[in-house]
């Protein structure tokens, strides 16, 4: 097998080894004579590309068995393209027989520089075909990169999994189609129930399918899809630096979605290559299915009001989106915990009540007595600070109030009063300690 390519060829075949890269670790190659193939399938097995290249692609392509096909790692082969693709006169790669177990790599730039590289190869790779057909999948949008980079801009940039709700615009109730205008599509963020005490931003964006997709085909019941982020925009970043649209192809929750290249008005015939990206989604439905049996007032009592009767601040709407249903979408208040934050805000009050009361309790403690033999003859400003013959009624004292009491409340000025109404009128014998006169 030979292949050799220049120009703008070069190029797009840069562009294609960095896509596989971003998806999985090792490329899979299958020459034959009508068609070289990439394919790739990340670790986890949820997302799998092949890029194909056709003959008039390449400057020249020969190949002399029925089939050629090996495994290289996609680490090797971008360590070979380091070099700066506008230095680079013609590639060549070459695999001298079907059991070579390396492939030569040649670079040969304009400054008359030649670069060989020769990265060991598996020949009996494993190989995973596609048999999914895109065209039994009843959704589908077009939609530029640019436009697509515009609107994932939203969102933030550590977004992992992101979800695509398509409705028919048609079926939409009037007075709905009135207030979100027309916006069938819907873009969101996946919110993991699992996590608990989310604090990540959570985004929703309603998008006109007239406005910002060049084609929009969906007749059925609403729809959603939840796939990754990373894959997609490594393949948004391939399909926009070879200047072409990109298509998705999709059914429902739970089934793969697929991206396409857009070649024009054509359905890519004419085109040298083609890429392929199949991605796995969630297989929990975001549209309210569960809820729908729920009373709408009971639901919305969570944008208002906590449990405990207090007011809670009105989440903000845009002016556009503002009263929007959501009898397609999952409330917001049950899968951000508003209400359970609520509950524990009124838990956490009564706690500071407690321990507030508690405090004012220990500053109340007073009737503290001196025996007569310590007290006789002595001034208040002779009786040290460190005194001990300190008597309480341990009946009225909270559980470790003594702890608290030999720290703070034992030297307050509240403490030298006189004796609690409370005490055994029989405690004749103790006297008050008082102040002399001047």
């Amino acid at each position: 097998m030979e292949l050799r390519m220049s120009g703008n060829a070069v190029k797009t075949f840069a562009r294609s080894i960095t896509c596989l890269a971003r998806i999985g670790n090792e490329v899979a190659i299958q020459a034959s004579s009508t068609q070289l193939t990439f394919h790739t399938l990340n670790s986890s097995r949820s997302a799998y590309q092949s890029i194909t290249f056709k003959p008039d692609f390449f400057d020249v392509f020969t190949v002399s068995a029925p089939q050629v096909q090996c495994s290289v790692l996609l680490k090797a082969i971008c360590s070979v393209l380091r070099t700066p693709i506008a230095s680079i006169d013609h590639l060549t790669v070459s695999l001298p027989n079907t059991d070579a177990s390396k492939v030569q790599w040649t670079l040969n730039c304009h400054n008359g520089m030649r670069k060989a590289y020769w990265i060991t190869c598996n020949v009996e790779p494993d190989i995973q075909h596609l048999s999914l057909d895109r065209r039994k999948l009843p959704s589908n949008f077009v939609v530029r990169p640019r436009d697509l980079n515009r609107l994932l801009s939203n969102f933030q940039t550590t977004l992992q999994e992101i979800t695509i709700i398509a409705t028919n615009p048609t079926c939409l109730p009037p007075d709905t189609a009135t207030e979100i205008g027309g916006k069938a599509v819907e873009l969101r963020s996946y919110i993991d129930p699992t996590k608990e005490n989310d604090s990540s931003l959570h985004t929703q964006l309603w998008i006109d399918p007239t406005e910002e997709f060049v084609q929009y085909n969906h007749i059925t019941n609403p729809v959603d899809v939840t796939f990754g982020v990373k894959e997609s925009k490594a393949f948004l970043s391939f399909c926009e630096g070879c200047e072409v649209d990109i298509q998705f192809y999709f059914d429902k929750a739970g089934e793969p979605i697929l991206m396409a290249p857009k070649f024009g008005l054509d359905d890519g015939s004419n085109s040298t290559f083609d890429a392929t990206l199949v991605l796995a989604t969630m297989l929990m439905s975001q549209l309210n299915t569960a809820s729908s049996s729920e009373n709408p007032q009971a639901a919305g009592t969570s944008y208002g009001q906590a449990n405990d009767g207090r007011q809670a601040p009105v989440q903000e709407r845009s002016k556009g989106n503002f009263g929007l249903p959501s009898d397609q979408t999952r409330i917001w208040s049950d899968l951000s915990g508003s209400r359970t934050r609520g509950g524990n805000d009124a838990e956490h009050g009564k706690e500071r009540n407690e321990s507030d009361n508690v405090q004012r309790e220990i500053q109340k403690i007073g009737a503290i007595h001196i025996s007569e033999a310590g007290a006789a003859g002595r001034n208040m400003s002779d009786i040290p600070n460190d005194f001990r013959s300190v008597g309480r009624n341990p009946l009225e004292e909270p559980q470790g109030m003594a702890d608290l009491e030999g720290h703070a409340s034992q030297h307050h000025p509240s403490n030298w009063v006189e004796a609690d109404d409370d005490d055994d009128e029989g405690d004749e014998s103790e006297l008050c300690v008082q102040s002399t006169p001047p």
